[in-house]
């Protein structure tokens, strides 16, 4: 059996950037699928206010479900606390025999600051996005030195860019599916003072 990916986030909104990645992910470790993953609360994130869980997990949905290897899980908006990655990779042990734990450069740099990151390494490999523009961390400690690193592609699109970009009524075209784009017009997301 082949492992399977996962991937988590805030997807606030999911974008183009995310799902070629993920694609990308998939080929270099000859993944069975990825899971997208959307956080109700990400422990980074505690002071952001996000747009609804479940907006998000509908955007994830609406974005993946007509790509055969690609999920998405509630498993951590149904828990309506700060999602630990953690607390889910326990939960999905119990489903997947292999998970890779797909992550991004920046977060393998403070990565010990997780909460109970050796048991993380215990349950799922640790895959970690490379871009060429990537900084090499001042200090590499032993998380840095067990995650396996994987090239992929440059997309400069950013979420937050997105959200800008919806409230100053500007076009958000090839930057989210199709779908995604017409669920943030339909119920008026992003747009000042709307959460």
């Amino acid at each position: 059996m082949k492992p399977v990916g996962i991937f988590g986030g805030t997807f606030d909104p999911v974008h183009i950037g995310h799902l070629i990645t993920a694609q990308a992910v998939k080929e270099i470790r000859d993944l069975e699928k990825i899971v997208f993953i959307p956080a109700f609360i990400s422990p980074h994130k505690v002071d952001y206010n996000n747009i609804s869980a479940e907006h998000r997990l509908k955007m994830v949905q609406l974005s993946t479900e007509d790509i055969p290897y690609f999920e998405y899980s509630d498993i951590e908006i149904k828990r309506e606390s700060v999602s630990y990655t953690i607390d889910t990779l326990r939960e999905l042990k119990k489903k997947y025999d292999k998970i890779e734990l797909i992550i991004g450069y920046d977060n393998i740099i403070d990565f010990n600051t997780w909460k109970e990151p050796d048991e993380i390494l215990k349950l799922a490999d640790l895959i970690v996005l490379r871009r060429k523009t990537s900084v090499q961390p001042v200090t590499i400690d032993k998380y840095f030195h067990s995650a396996i690193f994987v090239d992929t592609p440059a997309i400069e699109i950013s979420s937050s860019e997105i959200r800008q970009r919806v409230a100053g009524n500007m076009p958000i075209d090839f930057l989210v599916h199709p779908k995604v784009k017409e669920y943030i017009s339909e119920f008026n997301l992003y747009k000042r003072n709307n959460k």
